[in-house]
């Protein structure tokens, strides 16, 4: 019979990762002293893995990797808005164009 799915907190999850990664124990004898399944605790030990790095990285290097702000991208909408209008304003001179077809 299967068992009803359970959620586990944040820091049983990071204790047990943390477990499989030292490697004193091999996943079968994690898993039995846990109650949790193997693969449950493969992917909480590659979340582990993935998500170190996140915690020594500085400011200056999230922004960076974060894309551009929102200042710059608020400067460029309003940018191409001024360029709309500049541009519906020079068709509307011409005789025979429109800028509603």
């Amino acid at each position: 019979m299967k068992r009803a799915g359970r959620n586990h907190a944040a820091t049983f999850k990071a204790t047990v990762a943390i477990a499989a990664l030292r490697g004193d124990k091999t996943l079968a004898e994690l898993a039995q002293q846990h109650d949790v399944h193997p693969n449950q605790i493969v992917q909480w030990k590659t979340q582990l893995q993935e998500r170190a790095t996140d915690l020594f990285v500085t400011a200056t290097e999230r922004k960076a990797v974060s894309g551009p702000s929102v200042k710059d991208l608020r400067v460029k909408v309003g940018q191409s808005a001024m360029e709309n209008d500049f541009l519906a304003g020079a068709l509307g001179r011409i005789d025979d164009a429109s800028a509603k077809r």
